[in-house]
Parts: C-alpha cells; sequence; structure tokens
C-alpha cells in the first residue's frame, strides 16, 4: 500500500478533476496521502481535503516563502488547526535561499516560533529546505526532542546519516529519477530501510518518464521501480516498509483506532 508522504492536493492544479482522481487513486492501490499546507489557506483547504476523504491526512503550516504572512492571526489559526483530530503533522516549513520570496531573517524566525509551537504540541514537522542547509541544520539543532521529515531531500548521503542518527525520516520523490540526478540515488541507496520515505510533492516533481507533466500519487510506483534498482529489495517491500515508517511517524493508526 502507498503512502505518498508530501502532496498538495490543494493546488489548483487539481480544480478540474480533484475528487475524480482521488476517488481513482484510492481505488489503485494508494493507501494514504498526507497533503501539507504552505500558508494558512492552504492550511484549512488540507484539513477540509482530510475531512472528505479517509485516507488524507493533513500537515499545516506556513513554508518558508510565505513566511512574510506570518502574524499573531495566523499563528493563532495554526494553533487552532492543530486541535483538529485529521491533522497529523506541522509543516510545510523550513527555510529556502534559492528564491529568497520572503527575507532569510523573517523566514528564520517564522521557522523557529513553528518549531516551538511543534514541540509545545509534540506533534512532527514536515522540513522543506533549498540552499539553506546549514542555518536549518543549526536551527533544528535547537530543538534536539523535535522528529518529523526532510520532504524531498536533496542533501548528501552523510548528511542524511547524520539526521537519521539524531531521529529524522528522508524523504524522497521524483527526483531519484532525474537523469542527471546524483545525490538523491545516493540517498536512496544508504537510507536505512526504517527511516525511508515516499513521497510526489504534487503537482511537481514527475517522475521520469511524466516529467513536466502534472504528478500524483500513482506515480510513485516509478520512484518505487528506481528504489528496487538501488537497493536491491522488491518495489512492494519498499512500498509496505515505507507505508509503515510513515504510520508510525505520524501516528496514524492510533488515530484510525479511535475512529477519528
Amino acid at each position: 500500500m502507498i503512502f505518498d508522504a508530501h502532496a498538495h492536493y490543494d493546488d489548483d492544479a487539481y480544480d478540474a478533476d480533484r475528487d475524480v482522481l482521488l476517488s481513482r487513486l484510492h481505488g489503485e492501490g494508494v493507501g494514504y496521502i498526507l497533503n501539507s499546507g504552505s500558508d494558512i489557506a492552504s492550511s484549512e483547504a488540507s484539513v477540509s481535503l482530510a475531512h472528505r476523504w479517509d485516507f488524507v491526512w493533513a500537515a499545516v503550516g506556513v513554508h518558508p516563502h510565505e513566511a512574510k504572512s506570518w502574524n499573531d492571526e495566523a499563528e493563532m489559526r495554526l494553533r487552532e488547526l492543530l486541535e483538529d483530530p485529521r491533522v497529523v503533522a506541522l509543516g510545510e516549513i523550513g527555510l529556502d535561499y534559492h528564491y529568497d520570496l520572503s527575507p532569510r531573517e523573517v523566514q528564520k524566525a517564522v521557522f523557529r516560533r513553528q518549531l516551538e509551537i511543534a514541540r509545545e504540541r509534540d506533534i512532527p514537522v514536515v522540513i522543506h529546505e533549498r540552499e539553506a542547509l546549514g542555518d536549518t541544520l543549526e536551527m533544528i539543532g535547537d530543538f534536539p526532542g523535535i522528529r518529523g521529515m526532510f520532504h524531498c531531500f536533496s542533501g548528501s548521503p552523510e548528511t542524511a546519516a547524520e539526521l537519521v542518527k539524531k531521529g529524522w525520516y528522508i524523504s524522497l520523490g521524483g527526483a531519484v529519477t532525474f537523469k542527471n540526478a546524483k545525490k538523491p540515488p545516493a540517498v536512496l541507496a544508504s537510507v536505512p530501510e526504517d527511516r525511508l520515505l515516499v513521497e510526489t510533492d504534487c503537482p511537481y516533481m514527475a517522475p521520469v518518464p511524466h516529467r513536466g507533466k502534472r504528478n500524483h500519487s500513482g506515480l510513485i510506483s516509478f520512484v518505487l521501480e528506481k528504489a528496487e534498482e538501488v537497493r536491491g529489495v522488491p518495489a512492494n517491500i519498499i512500498e509496505q516498509q515505507t507505508c509503515e515508517n510513515a504510520l508510525r511517524l505520524f501516528g496514524i493508526k492510533e488515530r484510525e483506532r479511535k475512529d477519528v
């Protein structure tokens, strides 16, 4: 059973056929999806999706691109959303120095505040990091009790190994299939089986041979095929392992038993 550990089905790329697509995916082996917010509006949309579809769960948070929108009202609303039983993570949060769509000091302040909230709530986080690894590692180093995943991980196998030692999970997606990709396949080969997750980041990052097209959770099969190639383990076994890992990280089985 596939667990897509990072998706954005609230994106307007799905406005024409969202329900049809999700219905089809649920019948084609996609057992779970974590839909992540990037600002308050998309976080609210993620929660709405999670209430409409029992195989969709929500993460809520403010992405570094949107850090400039953070204020007391946003924090209050985020805290309200975290009370919802369909919310299993805080994210996606982090730092992105590639586009600098929010000032770096603002990004760092908002990232820190959300880590503080996650620590208070004892909830996993979904980390976005792009060209900001040093500051990201320094920031999470200030919160040793925080757990969670680095989504669409782009660092080295050595960095991944250090994160795993500290209890983090590493999530990989379509980039592992790209022709000139070096680090993602190397990380895919090296992450311990109990710390590996797979994702789409859909509608973005579609794997080869669908690169450049709209992504969806069904295309994780191509990521799993690549994982079989580099890890020497059957794709169906990796599918099962990564699903179990995500269920454990996000505590979903316990929530399901409570008939959430």
